[in-house]
């Protein structure tokens, strides 16, 4: 190798892990990019010791909300600065949030307002999913396949919430459009109607505690929005992503969808392998601590939690996300608004998650619940591929991103709000000890994380990444 060929960084002796293989090398980069694979590779200006160490691609956190717009009031904790660097922290080099629609504008102003939230903010690359809330004919016909064009291939719909919610005929429509522009669609699955109607018979019974909210949101709501949701990707014939399943009664349909050999994907989160509903019905603050763990789905129980981690083994989950959203507790902005501590359903929904994500699975490796094969596809791969950023993200291999974590798979934590780099003031599994840790964290070859301390690296060095065509298989 000349002179002019040398080499950035060399990490030594690493015990590379992707999606299909393991092998151990050196592992050559330049300009941020991977650019030599070998043994006994030239000197580097920069030299790490992998020895002991699991080197993983860095994760891709494809469901994440960062200085989201919110209504009456309401504000997320986390920018895109603060909330990039506990994802860096915590073993992820790329998130993916959300540029979010309101009623009655348009989509192109939601993702300009998202790209000024985020340019001199984000320390890791990041790229945009959108949220359609309001297809309008003129959203439909030109907006959102400009929108697929400049690389944003993906977008969400929801089925709840009464200022995100879409109709039936809506679904379809906005479906229509990702099948003819080849874009993939996440669906938020839960039937507005059902809960609506659970909640105001809850309220009518004095029954507002945050304990109550998992009454409101049964799992029969979820598995019947789920099956509604196959029922349009059917019509349509078009993939879809299920995300954010709670339970083993949405599982059951998307595995009958699969087995039917229809392209339903579909996504969990850490909250459905660690928390129950029990964790809403926490006794501080007479009852209301238990907001701290109100989103949607909800926690179901120990029974529910199982059958996640075993849809997550058994191939039915594409992705593992950690549907970040941070609110803080103790705020008249959060978890109490207007500084009240309201009823259930005017509780923010949502949990944080986006340093903790990938611990919580990966401790999931060290029981023997999922192969370390397993953990990369779920976490960095298959995101990747779905969302339009691979192989530029999601593996170790010569042309890639140098986004490159090394993991201690022997190292115990014990997971504490006070060591974690959020701006939100808990965390929703405090106390919780995993094993399994990142050491050392690389975003295009620069070391953001060295011996599990944040380097301080300059704000707005994240780069906005436009994504391509979903890639399914």
């Amino acid at each position: 190798m000349s002179a002019h060929d040398s080499l950035d960084l060399v990490i030594r002796r690493a015990d590379v892990v992707t999606a299909s293989d393991r092998f151990r090398c050196d592992i050559g980069v330049r300009n941020g990019q991977i650019v030599a694979l070998g043994h006994a590779l030239p000197q580097g200006a920069r030299e790490i010791d992998a020895d002991g160490l699991l080197a993983l691609p860095g994760g891709v956190d494809g469901h994440c909300h960062l200085d989201q717009p919110m209504p009456d009031g309401l504000r997320m904790a986390d920018d895109f600065f603060t909330g990039t660097r506990a994802a860096v922290c915590g073993g992820t080099t790329t998130v993916i949030p959300f540029a979010a629609q309101e009623k009655g504008a348009s989509l192109k102003a939601a993702v300009a307002d998202y790209h000024r939230r985020a340019e001199g903010r984000a320390v890791i690359d990041y790229a945009f999913h959108l949220i359609v809330a309001d297809p309008t004919p003129a959203v439909l016909a030109d907006e959102l396949p400009a929108l697929i064009r400049k690389g944003y291939s993906s977008f969400k719909v929801y089925m709840t919430y009464d200022d995100l919610k879409l109709s039936d005929r809506e679904m379809l429509s906005v479906l229509d459009v990702a099948k003819q522009n080849g874009a993939l669609v996440m669906v938020h699955a839960e039937n507005a109607d059902c809960i609506s109607w659970l909640t105001d018979k809850l309220v009518g019974e004095g029954r507002i505690a945050p304990r109550f909210h998992g009454l409101a949101r049964p799992a029969a709501v979820e598995r019947e929005a789920t099956h509604r949701a196959i029922t349009f990707a059917e019509l349509v014939d078009v993939p879809i992503l299920i995300v954010h399943v709670s339970g083993k009664e949405a599982i059951e349909q998307i595995r009958w969808a699969q087995g039917r050999g229809l392209q339903i994907l579909a996504e969990t989160c850490p909250q459905y392998l660690y928390l129950t509903a029990d964790d809403m019905a926490l006794p501080g603050d007479d009852g209301y601590e238990g907001a701290k763990c109100v989103c949607s789905p909800p926690p179901r129980d120990p029974e529910n939690q199982a059958a996640v981690w075993r849809a997550l083994t058994n191939g039915v989950f594409s992705v593992f996300s950690s549907d970040h959203a941070p609110f803080r507790y103790d705020d008249p902005q959060g978890k109490q608004p207007g500084g009240e501590r309201p009823s259930f359903e005017h509780i923010p929904n949502g949990v944080p998650g986006i340093e903790t994500r990938l611990p919580l699975l990966f401790d999931g490796v060290a029981r023997g619940k999922l192969s370390l094969h397993q953990f990369v596809e779920l976490t960095s791969w298959r995101p990747a591929r779905l969302y339009g950023l691979y192989p530029r993200k999601g593996t170790i291999a010569i042309g890639a991103d140098a986004d490159i974590v090394l993991w201690d798979p022997n190292q115990r934590v014990q997971i504490r709000n006070s060591a974690l780099h959020h701006a939100v003031d808990y965390t929703p599994y405090e106390g919780i000890e995993v094993t399994g840790w990142p050491v050392h964290c690389f975003s295009r070859g620069e070391m953001l994380v060295r011996d599990g301390q944040y380097q301080e690296p300059q704000a707005g060095r994240g780069q906005f990444l436009p994504a391509g065509a979903p890639m399914l298989g």
